[in-house]
């Protein structure tokens, strides 16, 4: 028995249905403002942002973080301003004690570099499983730098091998101050 046209050609839409979808990217780009700080960053979803007050080590600050979510791998920007310039290395280096005690890491690597006219302090840091890691360890890029009175945070975290290399650097790139 031979198949009738009909299911060769519902088969064959099958299967050009299952390549699209295979080739669609998961990663939607669009770019965001800052809600309240003065950057712009693409994100590969979309965005959502919450602010609330904290303390970086002494120093009192309201946090905005404006963060998307693919694939169980968080981006995000946290941003704060200081009342003075002077207390930015203070809240740089709180800053990133918070973030790796926060998810458990220890720094694998770290650098500085230079991009949109700042220098950012550059770690790349290797947590345990988390709740949605898959009991995979929690892989963390991130960025630290300041301009003027703002300090700012640029994240990436999720299960390692999840983290890609090449998003990762398009969401770095993307950042700007305005």
């Amino acid at each position: 028995m031979t198949p009738s046209f009909p299911t060769l050609r519902r088969g064959a839409a099958l299967l050009a249905l299952l390549i699209f979808t295979a080739c669609s990217p998961r990663l939607d780009w669009r770019d965001v403002r800052g809600e309240g700080a003065p950057f712009m960053v693409t994100l590969p979803g979309k965005a959502s942002s919450f602010s609330r007050p904290i303390r970086l080590g002494e120093i009192p600050v309201t946090m905005t973080m404006t963060a998307a979510e693919v694939d169980d791998v968080t981006y995000a920007v946290g941003t704060a301003e200081l009342s003075d310039a002077a207390q930015t290395v203070q809240a740089l280096a709180a800053m990133q004690t918070a973030m790796l005690r926060n998810v458990g890491a220890a720094p694998r690597q770290e650098r500085t570099v230079t991009a949109a006219g700042m220098s950012f302090r550059e770690v790349e840091a290797v947590g345990p499983p988390g709740s949605n890691t898959q009991g995979q360890p929690r892989l963390l890029l991130a960025r630290f730098g300041a301009k003027d009175k703002r300090v700012y945070q640029l994240v990436i975290l999720g299960r390692e091998p999840a983290v890609s290399r090449e998003a990762a650097d398009t969401f770095f790139s993307s950042f700007k101050t305005l």
